[in-house]
């Protein structure tokens, strides 16, 4: 009667952190990371248990401006992470030490008509000064009237666990709606797309990583030891490809190289990835495409 469980809504213009912070709270790895913006497609979910509560943190694509999106995909994108606030508990608006940008004003303006509480949380305060952190929070206060303002360092966890504690207070009373033991309900073909994923991200320059939509078509146990994975990287020109490829291959080889070790760490086993690029033309306009990024139409 005493255990509390919900959903947590994590929101916030691109490169703000909010990857690194679900990754912290739950204890592994299952957002990618990257210092370039908008890097999220999908709404991950972390799952994190404690004695009194379960948290299910819905992680969303970073938040820009809908006049501001290059493709019909983004927009979509967008847009479902804006409606999906009215389905959470709790939603936290995580913002960096900066002074506030048009993203945030956007993100206010649409949280306002929203009817749950919402949090605030200023990352990256080891960037700045106390006496600047201190008037950073009294102008968010002339914004929005939030529930909760806590200076976080998502990076290094700074006042994570009292982020936790302050959420918690929020949830209702429920029993899990997960087993104790799962961190996230995504499918690991999901999880191993979105590792390679980050390695393009990693490794290839301006406009290559937001053009590469990662399909794993086959996920097999071929022995005890021995998992086969093989995943196709679409792009949506035939230049782009012979940049993914790489000359005599090298590109393709680290981006496989790079991302078999860590998913092998995810995984606790040994596997075989065999990594095919193609074109599938102009597909973040193809609303269609939506589908391979699980998405429902």
């Amino acid at each position: 009667m005493n255990f509390k469980s919900g959903f947590i809504n994590l929101i916030g213009k691109p490169n703000v952190g909010k990857s690194t912070l679900i990754n912290y709270l739950v204890g592994d790895k299952i957002a990618i990371i990257s210092e370039k913006p908008q890097t999220t497609r999908n709404i991950i979910q972390g799952i994190v248990t404690f004695e009194e509560a379960q948290i299910v943190f819905l992680d969303t694509p970073g938040i820009v401006r809908l006049n501001e999106t290059k493709t019909p995909i983004d927009r979509y994108i967008i847009k479902q992470a804006l409606r999906g606030l009215e389905r959470a508990d709790l939603i936290v608006l995580i913002v960096d030490s900066s002074s506030i940008s048009e993203e945030d004003k956007f993100i206010i303006e649409n949280l306002r008509k929203i009817k749950k509480a919402v949090f605030l949380a200023i990352n990256k305060i080891d960037k700045i000064k106390e006496s600047e952190l201190n008037s950073l929070c009294q102008d968010y206060e002339n914004l929005f009237p939030f529930a909760r303002i806590i200076p976080i360092s998502a990076k290094k966890g700074t006042n994570i666990s009292i982020l936790a504690g302050e959420m918690i207070q929020y949830l209702p009373p429920h029993p899990p709606y997960y087993s104790s033991d799962l961190i996230t309900d995504q499918p690991e073909r999901i999880l191993v797309a979105e590792l390679i994923r980050e390695k393009i991200f990693a490794l290839a320059r301006q406009e290559i990583p937001y053009s590469v939509l990662v399909r794993v078509n086959q996920f097999e146990q071929r022995r005890k030891d021995l998992i086969y994975i093989q995943a196709t990287l679409y792009v949506e020109y035939s230049s782009q490809k012979g940049i993914l490829i790489g000359r005599a291959g090298k590109m393709i080889k680290m981006i496989g190289e790079m991302a078999r070790g860590e998913i092998e760490g995810r995984l606790g086993c040994r596997i075989y990835l065999e990594l095919r690029v193609s074109v599938k033309k102009a597909w973040r306009r193809r609303k269609e495409s939506l589908k391979d990024l699980g998405y429902e139409l």
